[in-house]
């Protein structure tokens, strides 16, 4: 006759049970090694159909262990049975390797072994043991698990007819009764027979010995719940039972009825019952009787993945980590915006841009905060201020230590707090000052060694940046940035506020060899910040009041304005053109065409200027050309500086005149005041009246 094969139990550890042991090294266990009771659980043995050939896929046997597994009370979830277990961790990785595992396997068996023969309780029979070792710096586990289970010697067979569906023999009334036995039941182990009355009973296989007293022998059952779904192989539970038998009950158990318990619906007519039967018999002689209080051998430590025993690894790091978990949490808004709304949306292009952030006030950190909620990854602050006591409750990333001794430096301090809010931003911030026209350098070796050496930096930080935001609270300090950000090509967005308006702007990119966006249009020169003026950018600082020297502005302007210089990035960003996408033509009315689509981004339009008046809670688009005389970049301008370099910056800075010289716009002003002069104006007499 065939000889019965089980199929092994296999490990299902959830990751939670890591973090548990993580807790218990750290908390209780420390440097001991002792063992830790621990409680697994498995289930009905459960099958999945394969969809193209519509058979069932027999799942492996699971034992399933989790963070509740520790807990004294485990209660195994509906539809399972638990089984016991430890857990030794060990201290280093070469205490785990070098463990003798041949004595602690036979410790354990012997262990079961003991208690079948001591209290022939069936507790036990499905006992295992882990050991582990947990490298909490690295957040790697490895542990190896073994099932103890007793070899039959002789192998025990099974009847020609192999496994049969129970329903064909014990009908639907008798199923049905163990079914509803088996749900009040958290024993893996049962006896199935009949009363004096011929009615179907159900007991522990503990009562073996008086259970069948009043049952025929064609009508005795052992069962046990399968945690197999393979038809042909019972599952590894099945392996201690059998022993657990001949043990104890040699002289009456060489040939048994066994039943696989693999049915978890609820009984009905026309259920598609998985249980079977299957008769078992087991060669037996005088001598094997008499040595049936021997302990058999035992097998029972676990395969790793590549089929071979040895110990198993989980690297955790990814789940462990806080700053991971931080990484994959923060952008599970923009994930589920791609998901459910916008498939098309590259959000590795925004995460991807570096950003300069030049002014750390109150802009400066909305528009961070605003940046980190897109994904941006790296940002950069720029600032020459400390935090002052009036700062911390319009700037929301300083807090009220931040204004003691004197005040923190803004930016290297709106960095740190970046970091605190999600530790897997790449930030950092620089405490220099930015060179404006109007504010003269003093002549000496000090001064000047000084202001070059601010304008190298500038120059470095926006080489090494993508996208630039003047959020500085004066017109002059924006003039740099915007020479050295347009001569470079970099994306340049520009906020400025009043007391109730705001202007939101994007700087028009250089001209370009590419003539025509991907429409086929050709490209817009915009204009920048100073292209509306005919003024060079001068001190507006000196003598200031103290209503002039602060931003005196309606709070939630500043988180407005913020929010929509980096949309405008978001969406310029996500555009064909990128950088010289053509902003959606004004109508008459002052709004946005919405009918020209070939403007539009995948976050919809991308304008060039927004201009909001919070009095009417009313933003208006508009469009600016650029200016051929622009003091900020045009390309007389932008040539001078990359011919002259620092020599030209100079002369910006301490010359007046110098820019309105350069562009042309000294002449302009006095061709205009000379043709005012030139007209004749009529002078109204009193007889006019």
């Amino acid at each position: 006759m065939p000889l019965v094969q089980f199929a092994p139990l296999s490990s299902l550890v959830q990751p939670v049970l890591w973090h548990k042991l993580t807790d218990l090294k750290i908390d209780v266990l420390k440097l001991s090694d002792a063992a830790v009771p621990l409680t697994g659980s498995y289930t009905i043995g459960r099958t999945i159909k394969d969809r193209e050939t519509g058979q069932d896929i027999a799942l492996p046997c699971n034992l399933t262990v989790g963070a509740e597994s520790f807990e004294s009370d485990f209660k195994a979830p509906h539809g399972s049975v638990t089984a016991p277990g430890m857990l030794r961790n060990f201290n280093t990785i070469e205490e785990f390797k070098a463990v003798d595992k041949t004595a602690l396997f036979n410790e354990e068996a012997q262990l079961i072994w003991d208690h079948i023969l001591k209290t022939r309780d069936t507790a036990q029979l499905n006992r295992f043991f882990v050991i582990t070792f947990a490298d909490l710096k690295k957040y790697k586990y490895y542990y190896w698990f073994a099932f103890p289970a007793f070899v039959a010697k002789p192998a025990w067979e099974i009847g020609d007819d192999g496994w049969k569906r129970a329903h064909a023999e014990l009908g639907i009334e008798q199923l049905t009764f163990i079914h509803s036995h088996l749900r009040n039941s958290a024993s893996p182990y049962f006896l199935v027979g009949k009363d004096t009355f011929g009615k179907v009973k159900a007991g522990p296989v503990e009562d073996y010995s008086s259970f069948f007293s009043s049952t025929g022998p064609e009508d005795q059952l052992i069962g046990f719940v399968d945690p197999s779904a393979d038809p042909a192989n019972p599952g590894w539970p099945l392996r201690n039972l059998l022993a657990y038998l001949r043990a104890l009950y040699p002289s009456s158990t060489s040939s048994i009825k066994i039943l696989r318990w693999r049915d978890t619906e609820a009984p009905s007519p026309n259920a598609q019952w998985k249980s079977q039967i299957g008769t078992l018999t087991i060669a037996t002689t005088t001598e094997a009787i008499s040595e049936a209080n021997t302990r058999p051998t035992a097998v029972g430590w676990e395969k790793n993945p590549q089929g071979k025993l040895g110990p198993r690894m989980a690297d955790l790091a990814p789940m462990m980590d806080p700053s991971r978990l931080a990484a994959q949490a923060v952008d599970l808004n923009l994930k589920l915006m791609r998901w459910r709304i916008l498939p098309s949306l590259d959000l590795d292009k925004i995460s991807s841009t570096r950003c300069l952030l030049l002014g750390a006030g109150t802009l400066g950190c909305y528009v961070a905060r605003a940046l980190m909620g897109w994904g941006v990854r790296t940002i950069t602050f720029v600032d020459s201020a400390k935090v002052s006591f009036s700062n911390p409750v319009r700037q929301p990333l300083f807090v009220f230590e931040d204004c003691l001794d004197g005040g923190k430096p803004k930016a290297e301090c709106a960095a740190a707090s970046l970091k605190k809010i999600f530790p897997g931003i790449n930030t950092v911030g620089h405490s220099m000052s930015i060179p404006m026209p109007g504010h003269p350098i003093p002549n000496n070796p000090t001064s000047l060694n000084q202001a070059k050496s601010d304008v190298a930096k500038l120059e470095q930080l926006i080489d090494e940046h993508d996208a630039v935001f003047l959020l500085m609270d004066s017109r002059e300090s924006r003039w740099l940035p915007t020479v050295v950000g347009a001569s470079k090509k970099k994306i340049i967005l520009n906020a400025a506020l009043g007391f109730d308006t705001y202007l939101v702007m994007r700087h028009g990119a250089r001209a370009s060899s590419l003539t025509t966006g991907h429409d086929g249009k050709p490209h817009q020169k915009l204009g920048c910040y100073y292209c509306n003026d005919i003024v060079a950018p001068a001190d507006s600082l000196t003598d200031r009041t103290l209503d002039q020297m602060c931003t005196v502005t309606r709070p939630g302007l500043a988180p407005i304005a913020a929010a929509t210089a980096v949309e405008i990035l978001a969406s310029l960003l996500q555009h064909p053109d990128g950088l010289y996408a053509s902003p959606p033509p004004p109508t008459t009315t002052g709004s946005a065409n919405m009918d020209d689509e070939s403007t539009n981004s995948v976050l919809g339009q991308v304008p060039h200027q927004l201009r909001g008046f919070l009095n009417q809670f009313r933003a208006m688009p508009l469009v600016g050309a650029a200016y051929d005389k622009c003091t900020g970049c045009s390309e007389t301008v932008l040539k001078a500086y990359e011919t002259q370099g620092f020599d030209m910056l100079l002369k910006a800075f301490n010359e007046t005149k110098y820019l309105e010289k350069l562009t042309g716009l000294d002449k302009l002003f006095d061709e205009s005041e000379a043709a005012l002069e030139s007209v004749e104006w009529e002078e109204e007499g009193e007889d006019d009246f």
